[in-house]
């Protein structure tokens, strides 16, 4: 039974799992944090790396040329959401720290997942092509514009962005990117042929940004920083964000009139947000005492849309074999 229900949860997940058990009961200090963030700073630049390496240029130019479906996408995700995300740091830092009320701002301008968006959109009858681009083009934006939008965004009561991150930026994620794009013709079949191992590097890359974060929180007093009250409230204040997040990317797709296919992607691309951008950007923007808090709305976010979307997929798939209502709602 046990075995059943642990392969029945995604590999990604079930490594944030392990990195946050890892970090609350060993977090790194001192001198070892220096080795740990020198460690994690590696493996976002190799994340990143097989990122440029992975993502074709000519399907981001097509991309582009999709602007009914992709502008209001990327409104939506870096307007909409991000002034839900302030709207709900306000109303938190009313009784939560305010380095996890800084979440909520920094959870709002995150930009889409890239694989799971894609793979429910896939499972709901959606249009992959346009998931696929529109997660890469959402991806791309992010590291150019979460940044400034969380310093934008944030009140003066919330911790700053660390100005160093912004130069680290450039290093540990822009700088590798653009080598992956340049190298793309060479190396870049040797990472399709081995996707499965390439995206075991993925994951991992992910889950050391986690653990290395989440020891700045634990090492802060995250167990008893917050009251049982408190993490009932923050887990509320999740929930509605992504009944937000979910509802009002469906209802924008239905008031632009896209196509089924297209309004599906939409909504997976518009509605859920990428840890794996979330967690590298949270290490290199914010001191390692304040990251891990910031993470944590997002990683909840995260666990909780991994949860939702399969039987939302699902859902949307059985709805779609009849001929949908312009005004359905999922």
């Amino acid at each position: 039974m046990l075995a059943r229900l642990s392969a029945a949860i995604d590999p990604l997940v079930r490594l944030l799992l392990l990195a946050i058990v890892l970090a609350s009961l060993f977090p790194v200090e001192g001198r070892s944090r220096e080795i740990a963030t020198s460690v994690s700073d590696a493996a976002i630049f190799l994340l990143f790396l097989l990122n440029g390496l992975r993502l074709p240029r000519a399907e981001v130019a097509r991309g582009l040329r999709h602007a009914r479906f992709l502008l209001p996408l990327i409104v939506w995700v870096f307007g909409a959401m991000a002034l839900a995300g302030l709207g709900a740091a306000q109303l938190g830092s009313a009784f939560l720290p305010a380095s996890v009320a800084l979440g909520f701002v920094f959870l709002g301008v995150l930009p889409s997942t890239v694989q799971s968006a894609t793979a429910y959109s896939s499972i709901a009858g959606g249009n992959v092509a346009s998931s696929v681009i529109a997660a890469a083009v959402l991806n791309i934006l992010g590291v150019f514009v979460t940044a400034p939008l969380v310093g934008l965004l944030a009140s003066s009561g919330m911790p700053g962005i660390d100005v160093g991150g912004l130069e680290r930026i450039g290093l540990i994620l822009l700088l590798p990117f653009a080598i992956g794009q340049l190298a793309q013709r060479r190396a870049g079949p040797l990472v399709a042929e081995r996707k499965a191992l390439f995206a075991w590097a993925d994951r991992i890359a992910i889950a050391i940004a986690v653990y290395v974060a989440f020891s700045g929180a634990v090492v802060q007093g995250l167990w008893s920083l917050l009251s049982l009250a408190e993490w009932a409230m923050l887990l509320g204040m999740v929930g509605a964000l992504l009944a937000l997040g979910f509802g009002g990317a469906w209802w924008t797709g239905g008031l632009l009139r896209l196509g089924w296919p297209d309004r599906i992607a939409f909504l997976f691309a518009g509605a859920q947000k990428s840890i794996a951008m979330g967690a590298p950007l949270a290490a290199i923007l914010f001191p390692p005492a304040t990251a891990g808090l910031v993470l944590l709305p997002v990683l909840l976010y995260h666990l909780l849309q991994l949860v939702i979307s399969a039987p939302l997929a699902a859902r949307i798939r059985n709805a779609g074999s009849a001929p949908p209502h312009p005004d359905a709602a999922c």
